[in-house]
């Protein structure tokens, strides 16, 4: 059974090429435009792993955070979740390390082969 990666990102043109380029491997991929959106689908679906992006207008993804691991008991707690972002504000990632993020990655920094081989890392594939 394939693994579901739930992509939040308001970027729509990053969100499709995150989806085609997850899609197109090994896992069943979810999406959603904006934090409210996002917390919605996590919490009916049940993702394995959510790439989640920190800034978005509804509900911003720290937030989104901090509902997921207070509403959903020991699912909502221990989801893996891995930020992007274009942000390098260091109290922003600390909110997110205070929720328990398993990774960020800084957008800038990556191309899609990157964030396919973290996924991978994050649920324990091999290449």
């Amino acid at each position: 059974m394939k693994k579901k990666v739930l992509i939040v990102e308001d970027d729509q043109a990053l969100l499709k090429v995150l989806a085609a380029g997850l899609g197109a491997k090994e896992f069943k991929v979810l999406t959603a435009k904006d934090g409210e959106e996002g917390l919605e689908v996590a919490l009916n679906e049940k993702p394995d792993l959510i790439l989640l992006d920190l800034l978005m207008p509804r509900m911003d993804g720290i937030t989104m955070l901090k509902r997921l691991r207070d509403a959903d008991g020991e699912w909502g707690q221990k989801v893996k979740v891995i930020i992007l972002t274009n942000l390098e504000d260091q109290d922003k990632l600390a909110a997110a390390v205070e929720n328990r993020v398993y990774d960020y990655m800084i957008k800038s920094n990556w191309n899609i082969s990157d964030v396919l081989k973290k996924v991978r890392l994050e649920l324990k594939y091999t290449e």
